[in-house]
């Protein structure tokens, strides 16, 4: 059985999951990137390899994510695309006919607007994380309550409170004083997933056509206050499609998977990447005013992968060979 592999490198997690060739999710894997994100990729396909069903063979593998390129130089990965794309493919898949795509992830959130099925519009979050899950996160750790009991604790409100949601700093304050002048638990959690809910629709959301079917996917649309929310400031259903959550993994496996004829053969190096030692290191190309700064990964110390440059100058793109031999440029 031929099956495919997506790979999401975000900020704050990191998801790896397998399709096969009707669709399916056969295993998936979800972890915490903890600012390692080359070491979390290896131990996500350790694990995903004890999930690999019998008789299967990694036909081809893809990735996304603000790790993407790191991910595809550590596992030799066929494909790589944006978030947009990747989240637009498997919502697609998941909800045909879907025409919204509201996505908050940990530390960026972003809206995408389809129309029969093509993505025509897009906008993410810029600066601030007071519309993000990590901002949830902080939150619920300051309360001693996990992001789990958060969502539940939230939705036995009866009079949300209403606090200030267009900074992180100021959201926090006001939770603060509203703690202290004698709101209730649930009144204050529901209140702050509203703000969040009016942050991303004021600033991600603004000026989009935000039309039905509306697709919740993300870490956060675990969060059933936070579906709540949505509903109540949009006045429409809000769908949180299964594996909500490991979506742009799922997405660049089907990209995968629908690009195949382009590449044939997989350059995927195999489940036994997670052993292999890879190491990472940066330079300051001086060649022109961009000041690019330049981030070259090595396996077994031999260049595997450049990138960083504006110009392409530095960019290795053939798949590694225990033989091969990069390009060298002189750095004016």
């Amino acid at each position: 059985m031929e099956i495919y592999l997506g790979i999401d490198v975000g900020s704050v997690t990191t998801k790896l999951a397998l399709v096969d060739d009707s669709l399916q999710v056969l295993a998936a894997v979800y972890l915490r990137t903890l600012g390692q994100p080359a070491r979390i990729i290896q131990e996500g396909l350790r694990q995903l390899e004890k999930k690999l069903p019998p008789h299967s063979t990694i036909a081809g593998a893809g990735t996304t994510g603000s790790g993407r390129h790191l991910a595809a130089a550590v596992t030799g990965a066929d494909v790589i695309k944006n978030e947009i794309t990747a989240h637009a493919v498997a919502a697609s898949t998941f909800v045909p006919g879907v025409r919204t795509i509201l996505e908050i992830g940990g530390q960026d959130s972003k809206i995408i607007i389809l129309r029969d099925g093509i993505a025509v519009d897009f906008a993410m979050n810029t600066v601030c994380a007071a519309g993000t899950g990590s901002f949830l996160d902080h939150q619920a750790a300051r309360l001693s309550l996990s992001i789990e009991e958060l969502g539940k604790v939230a939705l036995e409100s009866k009079h949300p409170v209403r606090i200030a949601g267009r900074c992180a700093v100021f959201a926090e304050s006001d939770l603060v004083h509203k703690q202290q002048i004698g709101h209730s638990l649930p009144d204050l959690l529901a209140g702050l997933c509203e703000a969040l809910v009016r942050n991303y629709l004021n600033n991600v959301g603004k000026g989009k056509e935000i039309l039905p079917p509306i697709v919740f996917q993300g870490g956060v649309a675990a969060n059933p206050a936070m579906r709540k929310a949505f509903e109540k400031a949009l006045q429409q259903e809000i769908i949180v499609p299964p594996h909500h959550e490991m979506m742009g993994a799922i997405g660049a496996a089907l990209l995968a998977r629908e690009e195949k004829p382009l590449y044939k053969t997989t350059r995927f190096r195999g489940f036994a990447a997670a052993e292999q030692l890879f190491e990472s290191s940066s330079r300051v190309c001086s060649g022109c005013p961009n000041q690019c700064e330049i981030i070259t990964l090595k396996l077994d110390g031999a260049p595997i992968a450049r990138w960083g440059d504006r110009c392409g100058k530095w960019q290795i793109s053939r798949p590694y060979s225990p033989n091969s031999q990069i390009d060298s440029f002189c750095c004016a």
